[in-house]
């Protein structure tokens, strides 16, 4: 039975972790980061997991590299994996692995190499993305690939829906490449880094919109950031009004109506005909954290 060390976090950690025992490997130790107290957790604990099903489980802010090593090198693994572990593994530790080191990642690599795949891929308009097992190296997100499977991005998916996706592929894609890795039958193929980007981690300013976007730019960055993330934002005369669900036409409301960049009410549902064309349903927002609605008193609300 091979012997693997497994660092992971998030939903795709536990749902990676749980595809590796159903194929019958032996963990030996799971390492994982502890719940960030300013972040929103909606996702399932590695922690958890590894109380479960009785892992020994080690945490990234209590263990320095060299007792990490240390610790691996006592294990001997054959394997490590990576599941949306949120650190980089230096050398040392991908060398500790006999058989290789190997990462999932959220992305149809050399597609969104980096951080936070999803969201950025949203905010393309990308129409589709996916999981990607690659062979671990010094430079994230480089290494040959293994496999990948892709999902689809539906026109008004946002980034929850479409994570909920990728945990889903992310099983598939364990469930069809470690056996391969295991009997040495899988065929790894190099990347062409040329047809990708690196991308950076994001904020919650990095929710701002401007109203010099389109209808379609400021529907994509909605959808890219809507809870449980910060949601997408811009400060008015009034206060900040947050979007969190939105719906992108193509077309534009007659010119005798309102003037753009005016909140209003047309046919009984908020709308907002930014001035970088389009026009935007507004689903779901609030104003200074209270509901906006149709009969707010507010509207019609000029935003700049």
């Amino acid at each position: 039975m091979s012997k693997v060390v497994v660092f992971a976090y998030h939903a795709v950690g536990v749902r990676g972790l749980k595809a590796l025992l159903a194929l019958g490997l032996d963990i030996q130790c799971i390492v994982t980061h502890p719940d960030d107290a300013a972040e929103t957790v909606w996702f399932d604990s590695v922690a958890q997991l590894g109380r479960d099903y009785n892992i020994p489980t080690l945490f990234s802010d209590s263990v320095t590299e060299q007792d990490l090593i240390e610790r691996l090198q006592h294990l001997q693994p054959d394997f490590i994996f990576s599941f949306y572990y949120r650190q980089m593994l230096s050398q040392r530790v991908l060398d500790c692995a006999a058989r290789g080191a190997y990462n999932l990642h959220g992305s149809l690599l050399p597609k969104y190499r980096g951080r936070a795949p999803v969201n950025w891929a949203i905010l393309h308009g990308e129409a589709e993305t996916g999981v990607t097992l690659h062979a671990m190296t010094a430079k994230p997100d480089a290494g040959h690939v293994v496999d990948q499977v892709a999902v689809p991005i539906l026109p008004d998916d946002n980034a929850h829906e479409v994570f909920s996706k990728i945990v889903v592929a992310a099983e598939q894609c364990l469930l069809r490449a470690v056996p391969r890795l295991l009997n040495g039958t899988a065929v790894l193929h190099p990347q062409n880094l040329a047809e990708g980007h690196y991308f950076g981690g994001r904020t919650a300013d990095d929710g701002r919109f401007k109203l010099n976007w389109s209808a379609q730019r400021i529907h994509n960055l909605v959808r890219a950031v809507t809870r449980p993330y910060p949601g997408a934002f811009i400060d008015t005369p009034q206060g900040r009004l947050n979007l969190w669900k939105t719906r992108a036409l193509p077309g534009e409301l007659p010119v005798e109506l309102p003037q753009r960049d005016t909140l209003m009410v047309q046919n009984g549902q908020l709308c907002l005909q930014p001035s970088g064309g389009g026009l935007l349903l507004i689903l779901d927002a609030d104003l200074n954290g209270q509901a906006l609605t149709a009969t707010s008193a507010v509207l019609p609300m000029v935003l700049t």
